[in-house]
């Protein structure tokens, strides 16, 4: 989970991190079934930059889903797609999205995604400036594509290439403002 505190008997940051000052948290959490790029922080104006929708930042995924998707269903990812958000209607900010022709290098996902023989699956990068809770999830099962796997990839300019699961890097001013070019 990317919390420190406790929630049932899942492994948090706290398993990992064991000498963080109180002060740090997680910006822009990742649900427990998603992985990749997550900054951890003590800097209030960094985490209300991160946080807060107007800034509206952007945030790249690198999504594998089931089947091959089709140019049909990128654009509608880019043009906004309506999903449900507790219950109500919700209609997406337009995004980025490409189908990647090629299967990203990622560590290896531990439990690794379901694997059926006879059901191709595809990788796309989607960019958003924005995060409702699933958001990614629901927007490509919107659009005939379930997500099996889900790698937050960049924010901003920063990314997690060439980095190892549960590697760390410290940020400084150079590398913070990095986050918000657009």
């Amino acid at each position: 989970m990317s919390q420190f505190s406790p929630e049932g008997d899942k492994q948090t940051l706290a398993h990992y991190f064991t000498d963080v000052s109180k002060n740090v948290y997680p910006v822009g959490r990742l649900d427990y079934d998603s992985e990749g790029f997550l900054l951890l922080t003590d800097d209030k104006a960094l985490t209300h930059r991160l946080l807060d929708p107007s800034f509206a930042h952007k945030r790249t995924y690198f999504v594998q889903v089931e089947g091959d998707i089709t140019q049909q269903a990128i654009k509608k990812l880019c043009s906004g797609v309506e999903i449900s958000i507790d219950g109500k209607k919700y209609m997406t900010k337009k995004a980025e999205a490409e189908i990647l022709p090629y299967e990203p290098e990622l560590p290896e996902r531990n439990p690794p995604i379901r694997f059926r023989q006879n059901i191709p699956t595809s990788w796309i990068a989607l960019t958003l400036t924005e995060g409702k809770n699933r958001q990614v999830r629901r927007m490509t099962a919107a659009v005939g594509f379930p997500t099996l796997r889900l790698v937050r990839y960049a924010i901003g300019r920063i990314n997690i290439e060439g980095m190892k699961s549960g590697e760390y890097k410290l940020l400084d001013e150079a590398i913070k403002n990095r986050l918000f070019i657009k």
